[in-house]
């Protein structure tokens, strides 16, 4: 069994303990919380990206006792199972699903960025959006709020959803049959981990040489 000693976070959040915690229960609880990322707000702080490929290791190494295509299946209609319940939550519930005070879990920052993310990137930031952190959890209550085509919004959700959930589950598989990727799960997690947050890097150093953002200093 493999174990990470790396602090990438609370030892609660850290992949390879949650799937070791889970044991036998582990892909029912990988499920319950790709859908609770993808769908709940509450979701946004699990470890999405780690999780998926730490995943994808343990089935390469056994600990997982499931074919790969059967971890992948599950995760993906996870995934967009998940964006499915966000969409109508916020449908619901309009933009009233966004008006609460901030508080340690919920940060009206991270309602702004997304909504950035999105106007930036349009359609394409529902598949874009699966692989960034934060982003993937609000976006989807977002198309709800603004009452975007359904059938346009989970068709993009479902490709979404393959690529994130199946792809990095499938490379973790495939990383985890190098011995040098198996001694070195920390590094590979935080090299997950650092690739995630690359976009949002890239896209507040974009905003900032805007002539929009000059101006505004």
């Amino acid at each position: 069994m493999m174990t990470t000693t790396l602090a990438l976070g609370p030892e609660w959040l850290q992949p390879s303990v949650i799937i070791e915690w889970l044991g036998p229960w582990a892909l029912i609880g990988l499920v319950l919380i790709v859908f609770a990322e993808c769908g709940l707000l509450l979701g946004f702080f699990l470890p999405g990206d780690s999780l998926l490929f730490t995943a994808g290791l343990f089935v390469a190494q056994g600990a997982i006792a499931y074919p790969l295509w059967a971890v992948c299946l599950l995760l993906v209609v996870a995934a967009f199972v998940g964006n499915v319940v966000g969409y109508y939550i916020g449908r619901a519930a309009g933009p009233a699903v966004f008006d609460k005070p901030e508080s340690r879990l919920f940060k009206p920052k991270h309602v702004v960025r997304t909504q950035e993310f999105f106007d930036k990137y349009g359609t394409r930031a529902i598949v874009l959006g699966r692989f960034v952190p934060i982003v993937r959890t609000f976006i989807t209550v977002l198309a709800g709020v603004g009452r975007m085509d359904a059938r346009r919004y989970f068709t993009y959700s479902f490709l979404g959803g393959v690529l994130w959930a199946a792809g990095v589950t499938a490379l973790g598989f495939w990383l985890g049959q190098f011995a040098v990727v198996r001694d070195n799960v920390e590094l590979m997690l935080l090299l997950i981990v650092f690739l995630s947050v690359v976009p949002i890097v890239v896209e507040i150093i974009r905003s900032r040489r805007t002539p929009g953002a000059h101006a505004a200093r």
